[in-house]
């Protein structure tokens, strides 16, 4: 007898039972539901923040004016309480100007397109500093010498627009040209400081002019405050959701096959 002829080998192979072949694919589809609930759920949570904040919003920008925060009560400022809320300063404007890059796509006048928002330092009676977004302008019109008749007032006035957020930046956003004037990201104190305003305290915030602070030039093009939120928390939340609805019926076709193929051994 030939070792090959003694070798017996069994028609169905013994298999474990289903528990056990269940039990970490299940501990992993458990967790894995668990996150994409809770992401899910954020999103809702977030969905509900992020609609009262734009129904604050679109109440808060026709409110009456207020007089604008000054030195003392910036430590307690938020964003969530003032971004976009109406406010009036009085002073005079400072020499120099610089140019945020943005493009208008629903102009409230006259003008649209890539541009420019001109930003020029304000000194106040209260004897800070708030950078001014006095209007946008189109490309190629940033430089004063081509668009004649839109300097600053003269004197000391009084101003009213909306108060506006400093901006973050992220991995993506250009790096500010100072020495050109040029801005891709809204920041108060260091716009201020490439002015050389630095002798003085300058605001957390900057102020964008209503629409009637426009010169008759028709430039720089006032009240063109670009007011959007992104609201994608709907679509995250049904995603998560959706990929947890997919991961249960993968994981049922799974213990299915898995019962089936216990029973055909047996």
């Amino acid at each position: 007898m030939t070792p090959e002829s003694s070798t017996t080998t069994p028609a169905n192979p013994p298999t474990r039972p289903l528990a056990r072949r269940l039990l970490w694919p299940a501990v992993a589809a458990v967790v894995s539901l668990a996150i994409l609930l809770a992401l899910g759920t954020w999103q809702v949570q977030r969905l509900a923040w992020k609609l009262d904040l734009i129904e604050r919003v679109e109440t808060r920008v026709d409110a009456d004016p207020v007089t604008a925060p000054g030195p003392q009560d910036w430590a307690g400022l938020t964003d969530a309480a003032w971004d976009y809320r109406p406010v009036t300063v009085r002073g005079r404007f400072l020499d120099g100007e610089l140019y945020y890059y943005i493009t208008l796509s629903e102009p409230q006048g006259a003008y649209a397109g890539p541009g420019y928002f001109v930003y020029a330092p304000f000194r106040t009676q209260d004897g800070y500093v708030v950078m001014v977004n006095r209007g946008f302008v189109p490309d190629g019109h940033e430089r004063p010498e081509v668009r004649p008749g839109s300097a600053p007032p003269q004197g000391e006035v009084e101003l009213e627009g909306l108060w506006r957020r400093d901006e973050r930046g992220n991995m993506f956003t250009l790096e500010a040209d100072p020495a050109d004037g040029i801005w891709f990201v809204r920041e108060a104190r260091k716009m201020a400081a490439s002015l050389g305003v630095t002798d003085v305290p300058v605001a957390p915030f900057t102020l964008d002019l209503a629409a009637r602070f426009t010169p008759p030039s028709g430039l720089p093009q006032s009240g063109e405050t670009i007011v959007s939120f992104r609201n994608n928390h709907l679509q995250y939340a049904v995603t998560w959701y959706g990929l947890a609805a997919v991961l249960v019926v993968i994981f049922a076709a799974f213990a299915r096959s898995e019962w089936r193929k216990g029973r055909a051994v047996r």
